[in-house]
């Protein structure tokens, strides 16, 4: 269980901050991996639980895993049992493979440490069942789009910054972002469905026997 909580200060903010920004691209992401009722879904850093509730609401059974004691304590109330909510420490997450099928995180890799990050793909993939999903959402370096793409990465710029999270937003781009830790935990995307102007993406990854035990 971590000693520390390094989102106490901002968790009181997300849902008035963050959350309106966030709305449509967990809309996306209900639309690019559409759930069935019958799903298991895990939501890996799940936060104050928004990205569950569109799960909930399909009828999957879901799971949120967050190393956050006030992100965890905000989501439990918001959600009031719907999902079971759970405080996690680092390391594997303490879950059974295979137990998913579908895997999600959210704006969270370029948070995790640079040394964490490819293990933390890698325990997602283990954790998903053989032709499940993973759906992994986070900033995108290519080109922008329209004259929303540059307004809204000079605002990510600075909302990382506030939030103290710019170097692993740095650290995040020089490793490739997600495609770069895709590429080296040796899945293969299957969609990408590219928003906020070319800043952020939202990547559907599927698994199979291999994918949960990749090599390197």
């Amino acid at each position: 269980m971590p000693s520390t909580d390094p989102y106490a200060r901002l968790a009181g903010l997300y849902d008035r901050v963050v959350e309106p920004m966030m709305a449509g691209v967990r809309r996306v992401a209900i639309d690019v991996a559409p759930p069935s009722s019958h799903w298991s879904v895990l939501d890996v850093g799940c936060g104050t639980g928004n990205g569950m509730v569109g799960y909930i609401e399909a009828g999957c059974s879901v799971v949120g895993v967050d190393v956050s004691p006030s992100m965890v304590e905000r989501a439990k109330a918001k959600l009031a049992g719907r999902a079971d909510i759970r405080l996690i420490g680092e390391g594997p997450i303490p879950l059974d493979e295979g137990s998913f099928d579908l895997v999600t995180t959210s704006m969270v890799l370029h948070e995790v440490p640079a040394a964490q990050r490819l293990a933390l793909v890698r325990d997602m993939a283990r954790l998903t069942r053989p032709g499940g999903h993973m759906l992994v959402t986070d900033f995108r370096f290519g080109s922008l789009r329209g004259w929303r793409g540059p307004v809204f990465r000079i605002i990510n710029r600075m909302v990382e910054r506030v939030s103290g999270h710019y170097d692993g937003y740095l650290s995040f781009k020089a490793g490739g972002g997600v495609p770069g830790l895709l590429e080296h935990a040796g899945l293969e995307v299957e969609r990408e469905k590219i928003v906020a102007g070319g800043n952020v993406a939202l990547y559907v990854i599927s698994t199979d026997d291999s994918d949960h035990h990749p090599q390197g």
